[in-house]
């Protein structure tokens, strides 16, 4: 059988009162004795009935414990007090702070020209004054900028002109290699067109290679 979930709110019957009453104590003793004994925890409990009974349950000492735990009040009060002050700083800092934004949001309006009309005379020569010393010190960064990008330049047209310089002199070293093995291919077409020069002579239809008419005069030479 399941038993219906409990009804929080106060039991009307003054005996069925009294009993759970009883059985809801000794089952929060029960849980206060097995707390201490399993986790090692300081545990003090104090019941008083309706009718003004005391009930009482302490892994060491109900006196101690009550003792402890006002002290552990104690130091939390103060400390709750340090946080206080703490807070209280924090909120003046936010406050301090909100006013100098405001400040600076209100001299940036003037600076763009709004609400220059509310200025006096001395307000705005300072704001006068504030936009020279502005305006000096963005020529000077601009003028700052200008030089390192024209030093820049310079080292890129330095590394440019070492580079050309290279390819100047590789070209150079190619054009003249090759020259030079067009030279020889030259020489070499020139020196066997005179071999062969020398091995015809007479007119071309009766020239004939040196060797074979030495060979040819040898020959009439001994037949006659």
């Amino acid at each position: 059988m399941v038993r219906g979930k409990t009804q929080m709110k106060r039991i009307e019957n003054e005996t069925s009162r009294q009993v759970t009453f009883s059985k809801r104590r000794n089952g929060l003793l029960k849980k206060a004795f097995e707390l201490s004994v399993l986790c090692e925890a300081e545990v003090a409990l104090i019941i008083f009935s309706t009718r003004g009974r005391l009930y009482e349950f302490s892994s060491s000492s109900v006196n101690k414990t009550v003792e402890r735990y006002q002290r552990k009040i104690k130091d939390l009060g103060v400390s709750n007090k340090g946080i206080h002050e703490n807070t209280q700083h924090l909120k003046e800092g936010d406050m301090s702070m909100a006013k100098k934004i405001e400040h600076l949001e209100d001299s940036r309006r003037k600076l763009l020209g709004d609400e220059l009309d509310k200025c006096s005379i001395d307000e705005l020569q300072q704001l006068e004054n504030q936009l020279e010393r502005s305006l000096d010190k963005i020529r000077a960064r601009k003028n700052q900028l200008f030089r390192e990008r024209i030093e820049n330049l310079k080292q890129e047209e330095k590394c440019l002109l070492e580079v050309n310089k290279r390819l100047r002199e590789q070209y150079r070293i190619d054009r003249q290699r090759c020259l030079s093995d067009q030279d020889a291919e030259l020489v070499t077409e020139k020196e066997a067109e005179e071999v062969e020069t020398e091995l015809f002579i007479g007119r071309p239809e009766r020239r004939m290679p040196l060797k074979l008419k030495s060979a040819t005069h040898s020959a009439h030479k001994y037949i006659a």
